[in-house]
């Protein structure tokens, strides 16, 4: 036995070889930014920073992913808080009073919301222009240099919730200054509303004193609302006569001692403080901490790999990995609007920084599959189950329903933040969280998972979306009692819609039908008939003459908007698949066509990234190659943040201002990743969906369903080799890119060749083949 598992690691290392980035992806710069959102980001998962210049002084913005204001939303929890109350002044026409009590506060009050942690600042009068700014991708680590000859490095320890800086060639005289958020004082009358941010004195909060105490340490305690405190510490030491060694961190402390959002650790001993943390870190040093923290990071780059001709697309790609690294671990917060790069302004952050589950949280973890970062997307589904009892709470309140629904936008521990009723209040929130549940099941074929985690979860919403669907229509087919697709019509009374739309409708039939399957695969019976049975009465998806995906009955797609919500069957669920033949085809292309023909105009970048993923399922690799290169050119920061508006001006969107939220990029990783790979349809195809002109392309260990781990290279137009590697065994099939090959090695794999470009693969664990094409004639697609 233990000579097998040697073997299974052994196959493991070898698929993954060479995965590193080279440096040609790196950030480089011949300045500092000089604005936050264009800061160079590090972190994490928990704790956060951004190198940026602001007054002449370098700065670093400290942040840590559960600093919350947790006020509960004014006004909202009023006798009125109630679906079905909604639903009369709906009926009723009488709108206006809903939206004074349940859209208001979410714009009006400044909490709840995600507040920053403070900043460190050093004065850099004559250390001259700045030579260099390098963040080095491989090992995470920021480096700048100045004309003088000093140089920085600092990072964000990947495993430990420390950041450290050191700097050489430096006066040692040289003290940080360490720089509270503005909690009080006057408040800038134009710093009001959820894009841009408001201002930070209006929480109201005592303003924390900043305290220097001797042998190099300062600290700064800062009490927020309702119990909740987090403290920041900072520590440094001289190492030699022009070399200076620091470390910092940021810790918080709630009401009750546990971080809102996570399950018990086991212990209920409190987390450290910060000066605790400081002072471990010092006694570790730097080169400890930076050993470990370069080694996560090795191990992170191992997991996959890509290269293409595109090198606006790779760079950008490779920064989404990054970020993502970075933003996600099991342990910290899922990603938020902007993670753990808090808005360094003096405001709160745009759109307070919280959780968004009409999009936004859902996009983010995208890549996480394919990407082969299945652990760290856990960190999404860990924060979810630890919410679960929240969500119950809620479902009951709300709905007086059985089984589990989730808010559309939430705090740190789940509850529900108001807004746009229509979506903060959707009762298929739930719906399209399970599908992330889904594609971890599908992609580490992990069993434990699926009895424990992802049926119960998709069977409680099942559950749910039953008991809210026994009215029927005109045709006889089950319906909400009121529908809305994001963010269709805004908050009028004319976002809701009578009948089914296709995005509630889509998310709906996806529910059950993954019900089904899962307890099918549980051997739970009489369960999967039963959803079998509530699927069948569910109507068709509503489409034009021309076949193409509406809105909802009665309203076509004919509006260019930023979401597009009627498209959910086509991607991601792929209840509507191009594999399924030429009526499934023609949805498709004829949805897409009128998609591009109203045009772009209410788009943001996260259209475009979104856009890349649908033409990636429709088979368009020119298509999605344009999309994702428009996201990158227009619509990032020069950091590779998500602004949301075309920062180019050039018609790409209608929108011009620049929000900065995450979900774009990791939307434009998956979508890349799409492009290269595709598994939803029930066999492993590769570059389904990658432009003619790129006639030289690889990737290594992008994951497929069935926990399979897929590597090729393509050089000269032509696939060269193929591998691939199954972690749980099982069975699936190859859509060959080939027509003449060589099978090079089969360890552990059984191959029926199907005749029909097809291979059928029976695997075992750690079972891996490798095919070789016979020549480039025969090899081109």
């Amino acid at each position: 036995m233990r000579n097998w598992i040697v073997l299974v690691v052994c196959c493991l290392l070898q698929h993954v070889l060479s995965a590193q980035p080279s440096g040609k992806e790196d950030l480089r710069f011949d300045s500092l930014p000089s604005a936050w959102d264009e800061a160079i980001p590090l972190g994490n998962g928990m704790l956060g920073t951004l190198v940026w210049q602001k007054d002449q002084k370098l700065r670093l913005s400290l942040d840590r992913a559960d600093l919350w204001d947790m006020r509960p939303m004014k006004g909202l929890h009023r006798k009125e808080f109630s679906y079905q109350w909604i639903r009369g002044q709906v009926l009723k026409k009488e709108y206006g009073v809903v939206q004074e009590y349940f859209d208001r506060p979410y714009n009006d009050d400044p909490a709840p919301s995600k507040i920053p942690g403070a900043a460190l600042e050093f004065n850099t009068d004559g250390w001259g222009a700045v030579r260099s700014v390098h963040l080095q991708l491989a090992n995470a680590i920021c480096e700048v240099e100045w004309s003088n000859g000093v140089r920085l490095q600092t990072f964000v320890q990947a495993i430990q919730p420390v950041g450290w800086f050191r700097f050489e060639n430096i006066d040692p005289a040289v003290l940080p200054e360490l720089v509270a958020p503005k909690y009080q004082g006057n408040i800038d009358p134009s710093a009001r509303g959820n894009v841009e941010g408001d201002d930070l004195a209006l929480l109201g909060y005592k303003q924390g004193v900043v305290e220097r105490g001797p042998q190099g340490t300062l600290l700064y305690d800062q009490e927020g609302w309702g119990g909740m405190s987090y403290q920041v510490s900072v520590r440094w030491k001289k190492i030699d006569a022009h070399t200076v060694e620091g470390v910092w961190s940021i810790s918080s402390r709630y009401r009750g001692g546990k971080m809102p959002g996570r399950k018990a650790p086991g212990s209920s001993k409190e987390d450290p403080r910060a000066t605790e943390l400081t002072a471990n870190a010092l006694q570790r040093g730097y080169t400890a901490d930076y050993t470990a923290h370069a080694d996560w990071w090795w191990l992170f780059w191992r997991r996959s790999a890509i290269g293409v001709p595109d090198r606006v697309i790779e760079k950008q790609w490779y920064m989404e990995q990054y970020k993502f690294g970075s933003a996600a671990r099991r342990g910290a917060p899922p990603i938020s609007l902007q993670a753990v790069w808090t808005a360094d302004n003096g405001r709160l952050p745009p759109w307070k920084g919280d959780f968004h589950h009409d999009l936004n949280t859902q996009l983010s973890y995208w890549p996480c599959y394919s990407g082969n970062h299945l652990e760290e997307g856990l960190s999404y589904l860990d924060h979810l189950d630890a919410n679960k009892a929240n969500y119950k709470r809620y479902t009951k309140l709300f709905f007086q329903s059985p089984g589990l629904a989730v808010p559309g936008v939430t705090t740190l521990d789940g509850t529900e933040m108001g807004g746009w009723v229509q979506y903060s209040l959707s009762p298929t929130v739930v719906a399209w969280l399970g599908q992330h549940y889904y594609l971890q099941w599908r992609y580490s074929m992990d069993r434990v998972f699926l009895r424990d985690r992802a049926y119960p979860w998709i069977r409680e919403a099942a559950v749910f979306l039953e008991s809210m669907t026994h009215e029927r229509d005109s045709l006889g087919k089950r319906k909400l009692p009121m529908s809305s697709s994001p963010e269709i019509n805004d908050n009028s009374l004319s976002a809701w819609f009578p009948r089914n739309t296709n995005y509630d409708l889509a998310l709906m039939k996806f529910t059950f039908r993954t019900a089904a399957e899962l307890a099918d695969e549980l051997g739970l019976k009489d369960q999967s008939l039963h959803w079998k049975k509530v699927l069948a009465e569910f109507g068709d998806f509503a489409l034009t003459g021309n076949r193409e995906l509406m809105f909802a009955p009665g309203m076509s797609y004919n509006q260019s908007h930023r979401h597009f919500s009627n498209m959910m069957a086509i991607h991601p669920l792929g209840l509507i698949k191009w594999e399924d033949g030429d009526s499934a085809r023609a949805i498709i292309t004829h949805s897409i066509a009128l998609l591009d023909s109203i045009g772009p105009s209410a788009w943001c970048g996260y259209s475009y990234s979104w856009l890349a993923n649908l033409k990636a399922r429709a088979k368009d690799g020119e298509g999605a190659a344009r999309a994702l290169g428009i996201f990158a050119r227009a619509f990032c920061a020069p950091n590779s943040f998500h602004l949301n508006g075309d920062q180019t001006k050039s018609g790409y969107s209608g929108f011009t201002y620049r929000p900065f939220t995450l979900e774009g990029n990791f939307a434009f990783a998956a979508g890349l990743q799409e492009m290269l790979l595709q598994s939803y349809a029930g066999f492993i195809e590769i570059a389904p969906a990658v432009p003619k002109q790129w006639k030289d392309l690889s990737f290594k260990s992008l994951r497929a369903e069935g926990a399979f781990l897929v590597s090729a290279e393509k050089r000269d137009g032509w696939f060269k080799e193929v591998s691939i590697l199954s972690e749980k065994g099982g069975t699936t099939r190859l859509k060959l890119p080939f027509s003449v090959y060589t099978i090079v090695s089969h360890k552990g794999v059984f191959v029926k060749d199907e005749r029909n470009g097809f291979l059928k693969l029976t695997t075992i664990p750690g079972g891996k083949l490798v095919l070789r094409a016979k020549g480039p004639v025969d090899s081109k697609i």
